[in-house]
């Protein structure tokens, strides 16, 4: 068998599943295991939630909510107007049209699931499916639409269970000299943080570019460039093309293997270390937030995010550690948290004079975050934050 549990994360719930009320008969748990891959190199759960489970009307992000991702989304589309000049687009996961209302001259089509995410970008005539991605939906697509020039997808394809049948479908609606755009979290950087909170039921894989390279090895598809970033804590935006495409292999690639190869994410001892600091790491987050509270302080958490499902639930840390959340989705507030049931507030109802801590449910945002809470900052107020290691900030 050539995959290997190296870690168990506990119960956990649906990440979004934020309650309405706080303490609900039958809340659906189940156990989040990740294992090891040795053929491909590729890291997954062990078991894949059902999707229904998780991408439906009721899905509470909105990635449109956040400035940093409004920003970052823009300048993505300005540079690959001006790199690739696309004359359609499609976007895998299209969410509230973050990405695709940057396009407003092209033919752009949208797929995405969540049917109450679909209708926004439906509303503002961006073509959408709101059906899950798979090969019959690309060949309907492609029948309709015709093939498309640019084929955009961030945080989508590692929820997808079936990734040689995600990959076919992509293939099969990219035009012969057209780009796939890819981007997901980075097990290079999860590791390097103890960023265990990136394993959660949405992401059925956390890739390194080692794994991908494998899987497109059963495809027409090659990488042909790799950007870094630090969205969501580290992600790479991997350029795909045909295999016939002549598009010129950057040196980004080989250079980027070599860095994971030199972390030993070819090797399953490194997994088996990275458990272990996983482990560390929560029994000194647990430490923190059971001094503070001995010593009477008052602690809320900024940020309900998906990811920080996995760290409440995994370190035990609900209404006993944190008073309530606050966050800007709207449709999180008034509600409570999964599985730990934490009441989620506005930010107009948030940080008062009487909070002490903020944990940092959203720490890839830190720097955002800041810039906001200058008066929190100012007068003495401090962060709680597990990456790269648990810490006051």
């Amino acid at each position: 068998m050539s995959k290997i549990k190296f870690l168990s994360l506990g119960k956990q719930p649906i990440t979004n599943n934020f309650l309405i009320e706080q303490n609900p008969i039958n809340e659906f748990f189940y156990d989040l295991n990740i294992v090891y891959d040795e053929n491909t190199n590729v890291v997954s759960l062990e078991n894949f939630v059902p999707p229904e489970r998780m991408f439906n009307e009721t899905y509470a992000h909105r990635a449109s909510m956040s400035i940093t991702m409004r920003e970052s989304n823009k300048l993505l589309s300005e540079n690959i107007t001006k790199r690739f000049n696309p004359k359609s687009v499609l976007e895998i996961g299209s969410n509230d049209g973050i990405f695709l209302k940057n396009f407003p001259n092209i033919k752009r089509v949208g797929v995405e699931p969540c049917k109450n995410l679909a209708d926004i970008t439906n509303g503002v005539n961006i073509e959408t499916y709101d059906n899950f991605w798979d090969l019959g939906l690309s060949k309907k697509i492609n029948k309709i639409h015709g093939k498309f020039d640019l084929v955009y997808s961030a945080n989508t394809i590692s929820h997808i269970h079936d990734l040689n049948d995600a990959l076919q479908s992509v293939n099969l609606i990219l035009n012969d000299d057209g780009v796939f755009i890819l981007e997901d979290p980075s097990l290079l950087e999860v590791i390097k943080n103890t960023s265990y909170d990136q394993f959660y039921d949405e992401h059925a894989y956390v890739f390194s570019v080692l794994g991908l390279n494998n899987l497109l090895e059963k495809t027409e598809l090659e990488i042909f460039d790799i950007e870094k970033l630090t969205t969501h804590g580290g992600s790479n935006r991997v350029f795909i093309k045909k295999v016939r495409s002549n598009k010129k292999i950057s040196d980004n690639v080989s250079k980027i293997i070599n860095e994971e190869l030199n972390m030993g994410m070819n090797k399953f001892e490194t997994y088996q270390k990275f458990a272990q600091n996983v482990i560390n790491s929560k029994n000194e987050t647990i430490k923190i937030f059971t001094e503070l509270r001995n010593n009477n302080a008052k602690i809320i958490g900024y940020g309900a995010t998906y990811k920080s499902s996995t760290i409440l639930n995994y370190c035990g840390l609900d209404t006993k550690f944190i008073d309530y959340f606050t966050d800007t989705t709207e449709n999180k507030q008034g509600k409570f948290t999964p599985g730990t049931h934490i009441p989620i507030l506005k930010p107009a109802d948030g940080i008062d004079s009487k909070i002490n801590y903020v944990f940092l449910g959203a720490w890839n945002f830190k720097k955002e975050i800041f810039n906001k809470e200058k008066k929190f900052i100012e007068r003495g107020g401090k962060f709680i934050s597990h990456v790269p290691f648990p810490q006051i900030i």
